[in-house]
């Protein structure tokens, strides 16, 4: 035990000096829901620094989230180091990502300032991955200044990323239904950026006339002390991103000096570290009781005992 938290120890030491492929292997042990994983999660969280700027991307399938965090990266890495994180749908035989970062964001592999990473979803609710919280602290610890997450795009992703980012941009796009549904979902109050992509296509103005109109709502109503931008681009020819990243500095600006940033900022905090009492918890319950989840799973399928039982037996609970 005290050799593999040396060894845990050493390439994270190898992490903070830019070795990359000890990140990449790290990742993968994060991934994991094994003991090492456990360890290696506890120290992460305690020397991770808590410098990065967390950016959530998000929106359908089909609105171009790849192509605009492509041109994000590109030019913040121009001054900047940047991790991508794109959380993608799960095998459901392997649990593995099903899309993988090479194929969709394949241009950021060139830049040494720019490291991405597939995460699966492994059915996640919402679309977020377990390890994304634990992904962003590794990369703060290896010194990234900025940290994108693209989501899935489906469920209450939003929901999940907006308690993840510092910063969360939805990106909706015209002719796509699902779009407008998203507005109906509630999202104005995770959205601090919207962004209507392929905005050269028809249906753009009506798109930008809904948002405006619920935000118009929602200030009426003093729902919110950030009034979200609206903002276009056509991401393939990179119109618009300059005044994307001009909005998220903005933002950062406002969570840095203002009251209700500064409380934002700290229910970013306690979520994360809530998600990391979670995940270590029914890690280390699994480790200690793994035959007793097996068991459980069984009576459960002969139907000789219910979910909530089964719980109650493997925490030794009784009422």
């Amino acid at each position: 035990m005290k050799k593999s938290k040396e060894n845990l120890e050493l390439a994270l030491e190898k992490v903070r000096q830019g070795d990359r492929r000890s990140l990449a292997r790290l990742l993968t042990i994060l991934e994991d829901t094994g003991s090492l994983s456990s360890k290696l999660r506890g120290l992460v969280y305690q020397q991770s620094p808590g410098k990065a700027y967390v950016i959530g991307v998000t929106g359908a399938p089909g609105a171009g989230k790849s192509t605009l965090i492509n041109s994000v990266a590109e030019l913040l890495s121009e001054k900047n180091s940047v991790a991508v994180i794109a959380v993608d749908p799960s095998s459901p035989f392997s649990g593995g990502a099903v899309l993988g970062d090479r194929i969709r964001m394949a241009d950021l592999h060139t830049s040494p300032r720019v490291f991405v990473r597939s995460m699966a979803s492994r059915g996640a609710l919402g679309g977020i991955s377990y390890a994304t919280a634990d992904a962003i602290a590794l990369f703060d610890l290896a010194g990234f200044d900025y940290v994108l997450v693209e989501t899935v795009g489906t469920g209450q992703s939003e929901v999940e990323v907006g308690k993840l980012s510092d910063t969360t941009v939805l990106v909706l796009v015209p002719g796509l239904g699902d779009s407008i549904q998203a507005l109906k979902a509630g999202i104005l109050e995770i959205a601090d950026i919207f962004v209507i992509n392929k905005a050269d296509k028809e249906g753009a103005d009506a798109i930008e006339k809904d948002i405006r109109s619920m935000l118009s709502i929602a200030e009426a109503s003093k729902k919110f002390f950030w009034l979200p931008p609206i903002l276009r681009t056509v991401a393939t020819k990179k119109e618009g991103t300059e005044e994307l990243i001009l909005q998220i500095n903005c933002h950062r600006e406002w969570l840095s000096k203002s009251r209700e940033g500064r409380a934002k900022r700290e229910e970013i905090r306690k979520f994360r570290l809530k998600e990391l009492l979670e995940h270590t918890v029914l890690s280390l319950l699994k480790e200690r009781e793994g035959e007793k989840f097996t068991e459980a799973v069984n009576e459960c399928l002969l139907k000789r005992s219910n979910v909530y039982e089964a719980a109650k037996r493997i925490l030794n609970l009784s009422e």
